[in-house]
C-alpha cells in the first residue's frame, strides 16, 4: 500500500484546480451579459446549455493537443470520454496519471467523474489502472467540511461501481459494502445538519463548487433513487441561497470562507461561476475558475428551477433575510461544539449589506461583514467596504485543528492564506469583534486585549471609490457606484497601501493593489457604516448633511459603546459584551430561524425550505424527500 503525505493532497489540489487559457474564452472576454429577465423556460434552458457547451468546447480546445497528451487533465479527459472523441489519447493519459495517483478528495472526485463519464469509453486497461489506484493508494479524508463531502461522495459512488468486492481490493482495508455504508451514513448526517441547523461553510466564495459538484454527481449517478433525489434537493438548497445573497451575479458577504483576492474583488470567486452558468447574469471567470469545468461535465443533468432563477435575476424589491448557520466544529477551549452563526442580509438595487454577529467562526478565512455596491462590469473592481481586527493566534487554530499552536500561524501563509499572519490583513474572524446590523447600517465594536498580537482595526477603502471625503465631523464619505457610503471610525487612524498576493503560496509576493487600508491602532475601537442609494438624495452634499444630523454618541471606556440612529430611523444601541438593542429591544437570537425573510423561509430543525418569488413557490422537504411546486393565488 502506498501512503502519500498531506503535501501531496495540497499539490493535487493546485494542479487539478489550475486552468491554462491559450485561446479566446468568449464569456470572459465579452462585455457583461444582459441582466434582462428571460421569460420563456425553453429559452432559459437553451441559454444554460449553451453556456455549458462553451465550457466543454473551450476546455477541450485548450487541453487536447494531438502531439502532447500530457496537457489533458481530468476534466478534459472526462469531457472527451463523454463525447467519445480522441479516446486513444484520453485512455493513454489516464493510464499514465494512475502510475502516480494523488490522494485525498481532490484526487478522488475527479477520478470518480472520469470513471462514470467513461463507463462506456474507457479501455479495459484504463479501467484497471483506476481500480489499481483505489487498491494501492491510501486516501486522506482532509480536514474541512467540503473535503469530507467530496471524499464520501467519491467513496459512495466508487463503492457502488465496485459492489461486492472484498477488503483486499481497497487501500483502506474495508470491503465495498463497508465503504458504501460508511459514505452513505456520513452524507446523510451532513444533509441532516445542513437542513436543521445550517451549513458550516455558509456562503463560501469558492467552496460552493466542492459541494455542488458532489451533489450533482449523486443526482446523476447514484443507483439508489433516494440518493439521486437528495442530490437534486441539496443542489436546489445551495443554489437558492446563492441566488438570494448575490447582487447582479456577484456573491456578497458575510462568508464562512473566502480568500485575500475575493474579499476585495467580489467577482473573483468560483461562486460567481455558478451565477454565470446557472443564471447568465455576470461575466464568467477566467478559465471557468478551474472547478467549474468539472461541473460542466454533468451540468446538463440539472434543471434550474424558475423560482430560483427569478430570485437571482428578477429584482423588483429589496431582500431582507435573517438566516442561521453554524461554525465549523470546535475541538478545544469551548463548551460549544458548533457555534450558531446569525446572518443578516439586506440587498437593494444598487448595494447590499451583510453581517454575522462576529466572534469565532472559521479561524482563517471567514469574512464577517461588508457593504458592497453593484458595478456594471465587476471584473477587476473592488466594490466593498468593511473593517476587521487582524487576529492571528495558535490558540484559536488549536480550537479547530489537531495541531500544535506554534507552527501553524506561519505555516498556513504558505498554504494559500498568505495574509494570515500580517498586521494589515483583511481576512478572518476575531474573538474580539462584535457586529450588529439594522438594514443598511452596521456597527462593529472591538475590545482587543492589550497583549494581543495586532491591537488594531483595519478598514478597507477601495480604489474604485469616488469623492472620498474625510469630514471634520469624523465621518468619511464616499461614492461607490450608485451608492453613497459613510464610514465612522471611533478612534484616530492612518492610511497604508492595500496589498494583493501574486502567489497565494508565497507570503512575500504581495504587491500594491491601488486600494487603501485605514489602520486604527487602538484596541478599544469601533466602526459605523451607513449606506444609501444615490437616488434617495438631491446630491452627495445632501447625503453628507443627513449623516451629520443623525443622533450619535459613543464612548471607549470601559468597553466600546455606541448609540446611533440610522437613516432609516432605527436606533442601534451596542455595548461590547452585551446583547445589542434595536429600537430599545434586544435582538431575539433564541427565535432566529434557519431562513427567515423575503424569499427563503425555514424553521430551525424542520428540514423544510420554502422558496418563493412573487406567486411562485417551491418547497424542499427532506422529511419525505419531496419537492412541491405551485403557483400561489
Amino acid at each position: 500500500m502506498k501512503a502519500l503525505p498531506l503535501r501531496s493532497l495540497l499539490v493535487s489540489t493546485v494542479l487539478l484546480g489550475a486552468a491554462v487559457s491559450v485561446s479566446a474564452q468568449p464569456s470572459y472576454e465579452a462585455p457583461p451579459p444582459s441582466r434582462e429577465v428571460v421569460e420563456r423556460a425553453d429559452q432559459r434552458r437553451a441559454e444554460y446549455l449553451a453556456r455549458v457547451q462553451e465550457v466543454i468546447d473551450w476546455r477541450i480546445e485548450n487541453r487536447y493537443d494531438p502531439d502532447d497528451w500530457t496537457k489533458l487533465d481530468m476534466s478534459a479527459i472526462a469531457m472527451l470520454l463523454q463525447r467519445g472523441e480522441h479516446l486513444e489519447a484520453a485512455n493513454a493519459r489516464i493510464i499514465e496519471m494512475m502510475q502516480e495517483p494523488g490522494t485525498g478528495p481532490f484526487w478522488m472526485f475527479p477520478t470518480t467523474i472520469v470513471s462514470f463519464a467513461g463507463r462506456d469509453t474507457l479501455s479495459p486497461e484504463a479501467k484497471q489502472a483506476i481500480r489499481e489506484a483505489w487498491r494501492t493508494t491510501r486516501q486522506l479524508r482532509g480536514d474541512t467540511e467540503n473535503h469530507w463531502v467530496m471524499y464520501h461522495t467519491a467513496l459512495y459512488l466508487t463503492a457502488q461501481m465496485y459492489a461486492g468486492e472484498d477488503a483486499s481490493t481497497w487501500a483502506n482495508g474495508q470491503s465495498s459494502t463497508e465503504n458504501f455504508i460508511e459514505a452513505r451514513g456520513w452524507l446523510l448526517d451532513w444533509m441532516e445538519l445542513t437542513t436543521t441547523i445550517g451549513q458550516g461553510e455558509y456562503n463560501p466564495t469558492h467552496y460552493i463548487g466542492e459541494y455542488a459538484i458532489p451533489m450533482l454527481m449523486l443526482a446523476t449517478w447514484a443507483d439508489d433513487p433516494e440518493m439521486r433525489q437528495r442530490g437534486t434537493m441539496m443542489l436546489d438548497w445551495l443554489f437558492a441561497e446563492l441566488a438570494n445573497v448575490s447582487l447582479e451575479g456577484v456573491l456578497r458577504g458575510p462568508n464562512s470562507r473566502t480568500d485575500d483576492h475575493s474579499v476585495t474583488e467580489r467577482w473573483y470567486a468560483l461562486a460567481n461561476y455558478f451565477n454565470w452558468i446557472l443564471f447568465g447574469n455576470t461575466p464568467a471567470q477566467r478559465g471557468f475558475a478551474g472547478w467549474g469545468n468539472y461541473f460542466a461535465v454533468l451540468a446538463a443533468n440539472y434543471e434550474v428551477p424558475e423560482v430560483i432563477y427569478r430570485i437571482a435575476v428578477d429584482r423588483d424589491e429589496d431582500i431582507l433575510q435573517h438566516d442561521q448557520a453554524r461554525s465549523r466544529r470546535i475541538w478545544r477551549y469551548s463548551d460549544e461544539h458548533m457555534r450558531p452563526i446569525y446572518k443578516t442580509q439586506y440587498l437593494r438595487k444598487h448595494y447590499a449589506v451583510g453581517s454575522t454577529q462576529g466572534g469565532i467562526s472559521d479561524p482563517i478565512q471567514s469574512h464577517v461583514w461588508d457593504v458592497t455596491w453593484a458595478e456594471d462590469d465587476p471584473r477587476g473592481k473592488h466594490p466593498t467596504m468593511f473593517s476587521a481586527h487582524p487576529h492571528s493566534s495558535g490558540r484559536v487554530m488549536q480550537m479547530f485543528f489537531c495541531t500544535y499552536p506554534e507552527p501553524m500561524p506561519g505555516g498556513v501563509t504558505y498554504e494559500g492564506k498568505p495574509s494570515y499572519d500580517s498586521a494589515d490583513k483583511l481576512l478572518g474572524c476575531s474573538p474580539y469583534e462584535e457586529v450588529v446590523q439594522s438594514l443598511d447600517a452596521v456597527v462593529a465594536l472591538y475590545d482587543i486585549p492589550a497583549d494581543e498580537r495586532f491591537p488594531q482595526v483595519n478598514g478597507f477603502f477601495s480604489k474604485d471609490l469616488q469623492d472620498v471625503t474625510e469630514d471634520e465631523s469624523g465621518w468619511i464619505f464616499a461614492r461607490g457606484g450608485e451608492a453613497y457610503l459613510a464610514y465612522r471610525p471611533l478612534q484616530p487612524y492612518h492610511w497604508v497601501d492595500h496589498r494583493l498576493w501574486e502567489n497565494t503560496r508565497d507570503p512575500t509576493s504581495a504587491v500594491a493593489s491601488g486600494s487603501r487600508v485605514l489602520v486604527s491602532p487602538h484596541p478599544q475601537n469601533g466602526t459605523i457604516v451607513q449606506a444609501a442609494s444615490a437616488d434617495e438624495f438631491e446630491s452627495f452634499a445632501a447625503f453628507q448633511a443627513a449623516i451629520r444630523a443623525l443622533p450619535l454618541t459613543f464612548s471607549i471606556e470601559p468597553h466600546p459603546t455606541v448609540r446611533f440612529t440610522s437613516l432609516r430611523g432605527h436606533e442601534i444601541q451596542a455595548t461590547y459584551g452585551q446583547t445589542p438593542l434595536i429600537d430599545g429591544r434586544e435582538i431575539d437570537f433564541d427565535n432566529w430561524k434557519l431562513f427567515g425573510g423575503t424569499h427563503l423561509n425555514s424553521e430551525l430543525g424542520s428540514r423544510v425550505l420554502t422558496i418563493t418569488h412573487g406567486r411562485l413557490e417551491r418547497v424542499i422537504d427532506f422529511n419525505d424527500l419531496s419537492i412541491t411546486e405551485r403557483v400561489l393565488p
